[in-house]
Order: C-alpha cells, then sequence, then structure tokens
C-alpha cells in the first residue's frame, strides 16, 4: 500500500509575494509550454470541478469523468490554477535532470481536496496536511493547507506554497529511482528512534530536491523575484519539528523528530538550491544534517 510521506506540518492561501511562473497568475509569457499551459489554466479556472478531484502535470483527463459539485470559490479557483502551473515546472526540470541520468521522467498526479480525502496510503483527513502517496504515485494537497501556512505559521507568499508543491514532488523524484523503497526496507528492521531519524534523512532530501527545482527554475526560466527564495526558508523553517513541537506542547524532543529541525530544513533546501545536482542531496550519507 505504501506509506505516506509529507510535509510533517499539522494541515493551508496566503497570496503576497513576487514569485512569478511563465504563464501564471502574475502574467509573466513563455517558458512552459505555451498552449499546454493554457488548457490547464482554462480547465482549472472554468470547469467548476469539485475540488477532491485531482488535476495532472500530463495529459489531463476527459472532463466528462470528474464529478461536478459545487463550484469551487474564487481563491480556490485560483490555486488551482498556480499549483497547476507549478507542477508544470517542475516537471520541466525533472525531465531533464532525468534526461541526464537515461531514465525517463514519469508525472505524478497532484490531487486537491478539501477536509478528507482517500488514496492508496489510505484515508486521510486534513490533519495531514499535504503528503505524497508512493503507492499511487500521487501528491495531495488540501485547498485550506496554505491558508494555515500563512495564517498560522508565518509562512505566506506564492514561492512559500510552490516550495510545498516542490517538496512533495521530491518524494516523487525520490519514489522514482528506488529510494523510497530502500528506506522502507530499512525502517521495518530499526528501532522507533533508528527509524525516526531514517525518515528524516528522507525528508530532508525531498527538501534539497525542492531546492533543486528552484534553481533550475530560476536559471532556464528566470522565474524568481528578490525575496522568493527567503519565502522558501521562511516556510521550510515553519514547519521543522522543533518549532512545531515547541508551539503544540512547549518542548522539543529531538528522537521523535520525524522531518528535520527547522535549521535542517533550510540549510538543505538551500544546498538543493545553490549546488542545483542530485548529487549534492546524498542526506543517507552526510555525516552532519
Amino acid at each position: 500500500m505504501g506509506t505516506p510521506v509529507g510535509m510533517g506540518m499539522p494541515r493551508g492561501m496566503g497570496m503576497p509575494g513576487g514569485f512569478r511562473m511563465p504563464g501564471g497568475r502574475a502574467g509573466r509569457a513563455g517558458g512552459m509550454g505555451g498552449i499546454g499551459l493554457i488548457v490547464i489554466a482554462l480547465i482549472a479556472i472554468f470547469l467548476g470541478v469539485d475540488p477532491r478531484f485531482l488535476f495532472q502535470g500530463g495529459p489531463l483527463p476527459d472532463p466528462s469523468y470528474q464529478e461536478r459539485q459545487s463550484p469551487p470559490s474564487p481563491a480556490e479557483e485560483e490555486l488551482k490554477e498556480f499549483m497547476s502551473v507549478v507542477l508544470a515546472d517542475t516537471e520541466d526540470t525533472w525531465h531533464g535532470l532525468f534526461e541526464q541520468l537515461e531514465r525517463t521522467y514519469q508525472e505524478p498526479t497532484v490531487v486537491l481536496f478539501s477536509g478528507a480525502v482517500d488514496s492508496a496510503c489510505g484515508y486521510a483527513n486534513a490533519a495531514v496536511g499535504p503528503f505524497y502517496c508512493p503507492g499511487d504515485r500521487k501528491v495531495y494537497l488540501d485547498l485550506s493547507f496554505f491558508q494555515e501556512l500563512g495564517e498560522r505559521f508565518g509562512a505566506p507568499g506564492d514561492f512559500a506554497q510552490a516550495y510545498v508543491l516542490a517538496h512533495e514532488v521530491g518524494h516523487h523524484v525520490q519514489t522514482l529511482l528506488g529510494i523510497s523503497d530502500q528506506v522502507r526496507q530499512v525502517r521495518a528492521t530499526l528501532s522507533e528512534a533508528d527509524a525516526n531519524a531514517l525518515s528524516v534523512r528522507q525528508e530532508l532530501q525531498a527538501d534539497c530536491f525542492a531546492g533543486i527545482w528552484a534553481s533550475h527554475a530560476d536559471r532556464m526560466r528566470q522565474v524568481l523575484e528578490p525575496g522568493d527564495i527567503e519565502e522558501g526558508l521562511r516556510a521550510a523553517s515553519a514547519i521543522g519539528d522543533d518549532r512545531l513541537q515547541r508551539q503544540a506542547q512547549g518542548y522539543v524532543v529531538p528522537e521523535s523528530f520525524t522531518h528535520g529541525s527547522s535549521e535542517q530544513r533550510m540549510r538543505w533546501f538551500e544546498t538543493g538550491y545553490s549546488e542545483g545536482v542530485l548529487g549534492a542531496c546524498d542526506t543517507f550519507s552526510a555525516d552532519q544534517l
């Protein structure tokens, strides 16, 4: 069935910020594959599908197979459009990097939902937060999560939202490279504390992969603006295990960490961004996280 992996945050539309994706809501043209992106954006804006149903990064499903219920709010429509653009840009990056490895990148599916969702990894409600399920190779995003990211955790902005999706896509990359299977097999033989420590390394690598995407997106398509990386770092810091534990219970239990501290998450995202290569993200053999 697979074990879900995600942001490590209890449950988010912080809209401020200067992040501009090509063809996205900031209105910069080019770089994403014009006609295909326009189709994605139009479908996201005009179909009025229920938020629980998915849009895909590759060929979109026939709209007739999508159940029409109450129309999404304007804010949800805007978020759906933005996420479709970010997803397409992650695909541009990872297709290129997989070609360098002489491998084929298989695009993930993103499922946008409200309240609760059923996945190959089991039933999940909004308290789980964003997660990736290797069992069905889908990224699950609760639409209300991003509002909490800005209002409750102090990490608003378009790029903070993009970082969340890029982190989950990082888990998809781990699945395609066989890393997730290896981690799952080893975790089954470990104590709880050691299994948690291995999970931290897997999550920090996904943060590093998100940084790689940001690096390539900016270098190849010039999509970042001043302050965007700081937004991403704030988001990484906001969902560090130490910060979340301190907020929830007033103290920190390092041996229970599963995603890494705020400092670690920021460091590995920044490593991926500054280096821009997969080899820089080997968190599993790093002496210091």
